[in-house]
């Protein structure tokens, strides 16, 4: 095989969010790693997260109160035991993070308990929001990349998509355990071997499976896709969180605004002036985001709007500045001064809070494959993510993968050869306009069927439309060589199919997932949506 095209490593990472960079950290003291991503290493879900981290560090605060706050987030349908231990390893996590030098706020007040200002955000009974002014996504981020980049042990590979996993059963090997991946570089057009003793899996979530959505162009269900291919089961993929508030401006692409403006007093505003979320729960603004996102879904197809607004403008204008720098900044681009007027707000998909099954270790069905943050179904966040656990989990699931992958250091021997990529029977594409127009054809009936309401027929639709998309698909990937865009609309198809049938077949409204056809919740149903490849 030519020697560029294949990669050696003791552990593959594919994702270079702060799940991804914190396994690869976690493990470089121990050998060589690779870290792939799709873009720019920076690129991800983490740099554009505005919130913060949630996490026990005020002394009035207390673990049972933050593990109580996300059961009920969650519909009661959270795991009580990852929440647990993701709850009690959260002030390891921050510790961890400020060790690393992240530029968390401090609090200025003499009388603060602790050192870091802490916010509050929705479905949070405390302020325990540890945060970087409204961009702390970027500020980990950015952190996370430069010792990643200052560590020899780790080798980044920027702009290659991972195609599919290499295990026994796909070499024809008694042992069943992961290898590796393909993966094709975006900027040679060829695919590579990547093989590893341990393959870990970050890759994020696939909210680009909607046409309108929070997300960077990068998160588009490659893991998730990828691991059920090679066998794996994933849970809970109908509960797809629609963040309350993004930016309504036909310039501002998938900008979020931060519910941390909520937490800081801002109250949402129908066209007219009048508020609605007082009638709404008992929380109002600081509802679960499940229970906000779709009284501003109601509240647009009463009234006939094109969005709601979120105004934070009784606030003292310093504050608001102070406290939201690059969502004020950034409003002002598109003449929207917050300080002094509402803010154009529609809801927009966020967070998966399903996928891959892991153990609390970060385990997959497969051994030796991992899967760690957004891409993984732990069970802390059940029918609904609270604010601010996301990147907690990456951080505390990170940890957890890295300690037992190192517990297998020493008796997982180094990956069997696999054979090169076999592009010999596939030609170059001359129908390109298949590719943008099923993607498109996708993101729109997800968006209009399978969005924040649903009903069982138009889940059906759904369903017949994607069979439709996957056969054509499927025959396309078989005769053309991959692109970047085919092998994404790959797996977006295949997503899209898990998320309809796990949809499908939970027969209640709870949390994120609400049926018209059931529009209450039935608690003999309080069990996760499991599909087991070859089910189906």
């Amino acid at each position: 095989m030519n020697q560029a095209l294949e990669h050696v490593h003791d552990v593959l990472v594919i994702g270079s969010g702060a799940a991804g960079l914190t396994t690869a950290l976690l493990l470089a003291q121990h050998g060589r790693v690779a870290v792939l991503s799709k873009s720019i290493v920076s690129e991800g879900s983490t740099f554009y997260a505005q919130g913060g981290i949630a996490a026990v560090l005020d002394s009035a605060d207390s673990e049972d109160s933050h593990i109580a706050d996300t059961l009920v987030a969650g519909g009661h349908l959270c795991e009580e035991a990852a929440v647990r231990y993701t709850v009690e390893n959260s002030r390891q996590a921050v510790e961890w993070l400020i060790a690393q030098g992240v530029p968390f706020t401090r609090d200025e007040d003499e009388d603060a308990v602790y050192e870091f200002h802490l916010t509050r955000e929705g479905g949070h009974s405390h302020r325990r929001i540890i945060h970087a002014a409204d961009a702390t996504g970027r500020a980990v981020e950015t952190t996370l990349v430069e010792a990643v980049r200052n560590q020899p042990n780790i080798e980044l590979f920027e702009h290659y998509v991972g195609v599919d996993l290499i295990h026994g059963r796909k070499l024809g090997l008694k042992e069943n355990r992961c290898f590796g991946a393909y993966a094709l570089n975006k900027q040679t057009e060829e695919v590579e071997l990547f093989r590893a003793r341990f393959v870990v899996l970050a890759t994020g979530g696939a909210s680009k499976v909607y046409l309108y959505t929070s997300n960077p162009d990068v998160s588009s269900g490659d893991g998730v896709a990828m691991a059920w291919r090679a066998g794996c089961r994933v849970a809970n993929l109908e509960f797809n969180q629609f963040h309350p508030t993004c930016l309504y401006h036909p310039q501002a692409k998938s900008f979020l605004v931060t519910e941390a403006l909520r937490g800081e007093g801002a109250v949402l505003r129908r066209p007219d002036g009048t508020r609605f979320m007082t009638t709404v729960h008992p929380m109002a603004e600081l509802a679960p985001r499940d229970i906000v996102a779709r009284a501003i879904d109601h509240e647009m197809k009463l009234t006939g709007s094109d969005c709601m607004y979120l105004d934070i403008s009784h606030q003292p204008a310093e504050f608001v500045r102070e406290h939201f720098p690059m969502i004020h900044e950034q409003c002002l681009k598109f003449g929207i001064d917050i300080t002094t007027q509402p803010i154009p707000v529609v809801p927009a998909a966020h967070y998966t809070c399903g996928g891959v099954m892991t153990d609390l270790s970060g385990g997959t069905d497969l051994p030796g494959l991992y899967a760690v943050g957004e891409v993984a179904y732990t069970g802390l966040h059940g029918a609904n993510r609270m604010a601010s656990n996301s990147i907690l989990e990456c951080l505390v699931f990170a940890r957890a993968a890295a300690e037992d992958i190192v517990s297998h250091w020493a008796a997982t021997g180094a990956a069997p050869e696999a054979p090169a990529w076999d592009a010999s029977r596939v030609t170059d594409s001359d129908e390109e306009v298949v590719v943008s127009h099923n993607w498109d054809e996708l993101r729109r009936f997800m968006w209009d069927y399978v969005g924040i309401v649903r009903t069982d027929k138009r889940l059906k639709r759904a369903l017949t439309r994607v069979n439709l998309l996957k056969q054509e698909i499927g025959e396309y990937y078989g005769n053309f060589r991959v692109t970047g865009d085919l092998l994404e609309l790959r797996n977006l198809v295949l997503v899209a199919e898990l998320i309809i049938r796990s949809a499908l077949s939970r027969k209640e409204s709870r949390g994120l997932h609400y049926n018209l056809d059931y529009p209450d919740s039935n608690d003999s149903l309080l069990k996760p949506t499991i599909l087991v490849p070859g089910s189906f």
